[in-house]
């Protein structure tokens, strides 16, 4: 699931991906986002959670750099629906994960 690999692999993966990824899951749970942006959302984080992928998770450093790609790719897409709201929610987790080196 999206929560067990944002915990199990949240320092491996990296403060900058897991925070794009809280972005695309809160901008994903506003009602106000449209469904075929929240398609987008759901197919990035399906990408970064499934692990299968161009690249496995498992090897160090490169393990993620695809997801990245993926994860940017759609937040150029939907970025008009990441408001201070999601903005916010990401940063609480970020701080709760990370403390205060999350900024």
């Amino acid at each position: 699931s999206f929560w067990h690999k944002m915990i199990g692999f949240a320092k491996v993966a990296g403060k900058q991906t897991i925070e794009k990824a809280l972005l695309l899951y809160y901008a994903a749970q506003n009602p106000q986002t449209p469904k075929w942006a929240k398609r987008v959302i759901y197919g990035a984080l399906g990408y970064f959670i499934l692990p299968f992928d161009a690249i496995p998770d498992l090897v160090p450093a490169a393990g993620y750099v695809d997801d990245v790609g993926v994860l940017v790719a759609a937040i150029a897409v939907v970025s008009m629906y990441i408001n201070a709201e999601v903005r916010a929610k990401a940063a609480e987790k970020m701080q709760k994960w990370f403390g205060a080196l999350a900024g």
